[in-house]
């Protein structure tokens, strides 16, 4: 089992684990030396049970850290990450630290790898987005010895502290507006799904509301790959044509609901009153619009100061008492595409 001090892992807890010497344990890790592919494996295994990374930087320094956070996000593409890393940058400028970023293009395969590499230089903190890892993403975290904050979400249980927002009310309360501006007949476009957790928790949050107010979801479809805005485009046009019955479209984030709004005023129908829409995120790139699409302030710039400042705290003063959660309020912007009631 890994040690519950907090304290960085060490060869010797993998030699303790899988029961061979720690020089063995080294030449294996560096793949270096006759070993035999057993004792490789098993040396292997307890590594990757512990959370065990190497450390490319042992006896480099004294302190055994680098003044660097290790940022990992899940794409540079989506418009919500860049805005998250000008808040972690903002707010580390006046620090040593810096941050260096790591793409996971939402395979949790390459979380792993990405993770790995990163903590092998021994960052001083870790922003990882998401809540949602595999166990051996979570073996490293937690051995890591450093602080780390998963950002973007508090629907569930962090590995150390956690800033985001819940996705899970941000849904419900779209619903109550949806249903209090009077639709009835709604469809929901979005992201596929189990791998955009997030927009899951949207998801679900939504339909749970929903049914409370009686209403089920009339349609639905989900996409990936792609422009988000085309794609938008499309699965209005097709959606619409499948249920012409609908009077309001949700989508899982902006950029689609763009499209979909483009599509409707394409074709003369009237916004909001014979079809309302509402995407997600308050992307300040469809300012520009014919009309402003209803959507809801994710808090992304905000998020990345307040981890970036946990981050820096730690860093300073590793006993400084630090909230496990901190749940942001997003807001809903009815914009130009939501009745208000």
């Amino acid at each position: 089992m890994p040690p519950t001090d907090h304290r960085p892992l060490t060869l010797r807890d993998v030699s303790e684990a899988s029961g061979v010497s720690e020089m063995t344990v080294s030449r294996v890790l560096r793949n270096r030396g006759d070993v035999s592919q057993a004792t490789r494996e098993k040396v292997l295994e307890a590594a990757k049970t512990l959370g065990y990374v190497p450390n490319k930087i042992a006896g480099a320094l004294a302190s055994q850290r680098v003044n660097l956070v290790a940022v990992i996000i899940p794409s540079l593409r989506n418009m919500v990450f860049p805005e998250v890393m000008s808040g972690i940058s903002q707010e580390l400028e006046e620090t040593e630290l810096q941050p260096v970023v790591g793409v996971t293009d939402y395979l949790p395969e390459k979380e792993d790898k990405v993770l790995y590499e990163m903590l092998s230089w021994r960052p001083s903190g870790v922003i990882i987005a998401g809540l949602e890892h595999s166990d051996a993403s979570r073996a490293m975290l937690k051995a890591s010895g450093i602080p780390v904050v998963e950002i973007m979400d508090t629907d569930g249980h962090p590995v150390d502290c956690a800033v985001g927002i819940s996705h899970r009310r941000a849904g419900r309360e779209m619903a109550r507006a949806i249903v209090k501006a009077g639709y009835t007949n709604i469809g929901f476009m979005g992201t596929k799904m189990p791998r955009d957790h997030r927009a899951r928790k949207r998801f679900e949050g939504f339909t749970e509301q929903l049914a409370k107010s009686g209403i089920e979801i009339m349609d639905r479809e989900f996409y990936s790959g792609g422009s988000a805005l085309a794609k938008g485009r499309e699965m209005t046009a097709a959606m619409l044509e499948r249920t012409p019955e609908l009077d309001f479209l949700y989508y899982s984030n902006d950029m689609i609901g763009a499209g979909g709004l483009l599509h409707l005023l394409d074709r003369g129908i009237a916004v909001p009153g014979q079809i309302g829409l509402a995407g997600f995120n308050g992307v300040e790139l469809l300012d520009g619009l014919p009309r402003r699409l209803a959507t809801m302030d994710a808090c992304r710039t905000e998020i990345g100061r307040r981890a970036a400042q946990i981050i820096a705290a730690r860093v300073a003063d590793p006993a400084a008492p630090v909230a496990p959660v901190v749940e942001l309020s997003p807001r809903i912007e009815y914009g130009d595409t939501l009745r208000r009631r």
